[in-house]
């Protein structure tokens, strides 16, 4: 713990130097750097009087930042944008969120955002197959990539270090037809399981690998960019990180913490999410360019509570077919 603790701290150091201040609103945040200063810069367009100071980084460090200062009596951030559900499930059930009952959540099917109000998605970030045009099988179901002709082609983020990974391993492990029996079977074809959803585009996109399974925006984007790859939604479905926003419990600014949230959850607010190229959570948005309407798109169930109650059983389970990847 001593060890979090420290790394916590060091990523603290900046946000120290905040002075206190009622409207100042703190965000904490997986979104990546540009995305998140558009998101704050759109909100504060709409919430002249409240400034937003925002901490960027991946969740589990974000995570463990948060936890340093909890356990330290005082945690900084107000509000959490952070990558799935799960996530804020385990803080939800640790009493460490707000409830807030948004009159913005009349818009999302109720499957997208917590019925106490603790936490709202805000977008639908899919996990599908990518592919390199020059590969000779043109994949459109997750059986696919079993067969003779992907051998030893395919690759893929691990869950051990990709939080979408693992929501995706959790998800397919529940569908009929797939579960860990198709795991084991990629595993068998020589399928490759490591680091995170960066590295499979580049070697997916080099020809190292023919074959992916990635989060939808970057083949989608690389594509447009002339790289030569394809994305599928396979026939089965796609799973789904859905970045949902929560309030601390502590939250110092919880007025203008609640304000955040009806902001990213309206249209305005969904809109600015569709122009960074994410598929809005909220019904009757449109889709970014290069994607299937999302009528099309099939998005398979996961609950939040049961994921993160099978997490430590579920990585024991890819480790066990994959290794310590």
């Amino acid at each position: 713990m001593k060890t979090i603790v420290s790394a916590a701290a060091l990523l603290a150091a900046s946000l120290f130097a905040i002075p206190a201040s009622a409207e100042n609103l703190v965000l904490y945040t997986s979104q990546p750097n540009e995305d998140a200063q558009a998101t704050v810069d759109g909100f504060m367009a709409a919430n002249p009087d409240i400034k937003v100071d925002w901490v960027r980084d991946g969740t589990p460090k974000i995570m463990a930042k948060l936890q340093a200062e909890i356990e330290a009596g005082n945690p900084v951030a107000d509000v959490l944008l952070i990558a799935d559900t799960v996530t804020l499930e385990r803080l939800k059930e640790a009493g460490k969120l707000m409830a807030y009952k948004s009159p913005e959540a009349a818009n999302y099917d109720a499957s997208l955002f917590d019925a106490d109000g603790y936490y709202y998605s805000t977008k639908l970030i899919t996990t599908g197959i990518i592919y390199n045009t020059s590969a000779t099988l043109k994949p459109t179901s997750w059986k696919d990539l079993t067969k003779p002709e992907a051998k030893g082609l395919v690759t893929m983020p691990s869950p051990l270090t990709s939080g979408a990974a693992l929501i995706h391993a959790q998800t397919l492990a529940g569908v009929d037809g797939l579960g860990w029996d198709f795991y084991k079977d990629l595993a068998g074809n020589g399928a490759t399981a490591a680091g995170g959803n960066g590295a499979i585009l580049k070697a997916v996109a080099s020809g190292e690998k023919a074959y992916g399974m990635i989060v939808d925006y970057m083949p989608i984007r690389e594509k447009a960019k002339g790289a030569p790859v394809e994305f599928v939604f396979p026939a089965e479905g796609v799973s789904a990180v859905t970045e949902p926003v929560g309030i601390l419990s502590t939250a110092k600014n919880a007025d203008a913490a609640k304000k955040f949230v009806d902001y990213v959850l309206s249209e305005k607010g969904q809109e600015g999410f569709l122009k960074l190229g994410y598929i809005p959570a909220r019904n009757g948005m449109k889709v970014p360019e290069g994607f299937p309407a999302r009528d099309t798109i099939k998005v398979l169930p996961i609950n939040a509570a049961t994921a993160l109650k099978s997490t430590d059983a579920d990585l024991k389970t890819f480790s066990g077919i994959y290794g310590s990847n």
